[in-house]
């Protein structure tokens, strides 16, 4: 059984779901090699216990990344003393803090990395009697001994991966998130990064390696989930869709020739954008609507400390070209830079409202394990607490040389207001504003019974 702790974070707040991909994936794998799999999604789904209870489980895996860490630790605790089962969890999170992980008890072994394979041979081991310590790419503990096997390959091919499990999960319920008035999910087309960023884990855990899949496999992944799940909006999840503007292009240029009938939306670069006009006026005719851009800051010091490679006037030209071809524009917006100062970030939000792009994300500089900037925040004691909960970027949890957690936090709350609160502005988002109230205290409720449920645990909750 594979368990999808409920979300922490902004995309929760704004009631974003998804499918969660990476253990789609991990099912695919196993099911495709004769294991009877089942995924438990606690975004869209409360029925944890039943499904624990409805069968003996083998071996249980568990979501682990930095926001939802203490959560996940806390079903692994219930299931532990209620049932004995072994447990494994994967994800950036743990995959950087195995010590504390195994030292709950809760946990028997970390998958560090991506877990297709690496879970495949854990459970081939485990069913047949054999060593774990054979199997590359876990972490466990023998006594007091904290065991490290070495380090499993990347995936190079990966055409060679199953399409995740879609069918185990609640694909109906992921509908109520919509793009352009349109159902939306997620879909993957590579893996990896090579941009190494200050504040990201991602070319650590995923590898600097960029790795992608054939535009000819993208395309048919997407014609199978419009014909098989009713989804004509898509969420290109990757960390860089437009690295290669080719690719992109082949892509687009399939999705017309097949005269599929969708929306489109990608993480990128600025520096990407520009240079490669071509590749922009095929995102538009392939029905690309919005792209999220990495701004960050107008600072060239902070854009600098954060080694993105770009500068303020490379955003600018960014936007004007998305704009150009109808491509909205998700800005985001980085602030609590260590060397950076209150004006610094009040010169952000001005670059922000003046860019005016559709929508913006504000965060708050965090240092997630697994990046640079964890290592030189621990060093400097900056870090004000562990509780990895607050770790979603939406709350200050490190000082910095010039700001206090408090002052932090108030700048990005004047952030939001500033860019929203503005006639223009006002009149457009008003409506949702309102639906998003209306629908509060029941995603609030929702969010306190799926808590308790866990806390509580199976025997609560008869």
């Amino acid at each position: 059984m594979l368990i999808n702790p409920p979300a922490q974070g902004i995309y929760d707040t704004v009631d974003i779901k998804l499918p969660p991909l990476g253990l789609a994936y991990i099912a695919a794998v196993l099911r495709e090699n004769g294991h009877f799999v089942k995924i438990i999604d606690l975004n869209v789904q409360e029925n944890l216990w039943k499904t624990v209870k409805e069968r003996k489980w083998d071996i249980v895996g568990l979501s682990g990344d930095t926001s939802r860490y203490q959560i996940s630790m806390k079903i692994a605790e219930q299931i532990k003393k209620h049932f004995g089962y072994t447990i494994f969890t994967g994800g950036p999170h743990v995959t950087f803090f195995e010590k504390e992980t195994l030292n709950t008890g809760f946990v028997d072994y970390i998958i560090r990395g991506e877990g297709e394979y690496i879970t495949l041979d854990l459970v081939n081991a485990l069913e047949n009697g054999l060593p774990p310590e054979n199997v590359r790419g876990i972490t466990f503990k023998r006594g007091e001994r904290i065991i490290k096997t070495l380090r499993a390959p990347i995936i190079r091919d990966l055409d060679s991966l199953p399409y995740p499990a879609r069918d185990l999960l609640p694909m109906e319920k992921y509908k109520i998130t919509r793009f352009f008035g349109r159902p939306i999910t997620s879909i993957l087309t590579s893996r990896g990064c090579p941009f190494n960023c200050y504040f990201c884990s991602s070319s650590q855990f995923s590898n600097l390696i960029w790795r992608t899949r054939s535009p000819e496999k993208i395309v048919d992944e997407i014609e199978y989930v419009y014909n098989t799940f009713g989804y004509n909006a898509f969420a290109f999840v990757d960390d860089n869709f437009t690295l290669n503007p080719k690719r992109v292009i082949e892509i687009a240029k399939d999705i017309v020739k097949r005269g599929l009938d969708i929306y489109w939306w990608a993480f990128s670069r600025v520096d990407e954008l520009i240079g490669h006009e071509d590749m922009v006026e095929w995102m538009a005719k392939s029905g690309c609507k919005m792209v999220f851009l990495g701004i960050e800051s107008v600072s060239e010091e902070v854009l600098k400390e954060y080694n993105k490679g770009i500068t303020a006037n490379d955003s600018i030209r960014a936007v004007r070209l998305l704009n150009r071809y109808g491509i909205t524009v998700w800005g985001s917006f980085i602030i609590g830079a260590l060397d950076e100062t209150k004006e610094m970030i009040l010169n952000t939000i001005r670059f922000a409202k003046l860019l005016d792009p559709k929508n913006v994300q504000f965060s708050i500089l965090t240092p997630f394990p697994g990046t640079r900037l964890y290592e030189d925040a621990e060093r400097m004691g900056i870090i004000v607490h562990k509780n990895w909960k607050y770790y979603d970027g939406a709350h200050a949890v490190m000082r910095t040389k010039y700001l206090e957690p408090e002052e932090i936090q108030s700048l990005l709350n004047k952030a939001y207001i500033s860019f929203y609160v503005r006639p223009h502005r006002l009149i457009k988002i008003l409506p949702a504003i309102f639906r998003y109230l209306a629908k509060l205290p029941l995603k609030r409720r929702r969010e306190r019974k799926i808590e308790e449920m866990i806390i509580q645990g199976p025997e609560g909750s008869k």
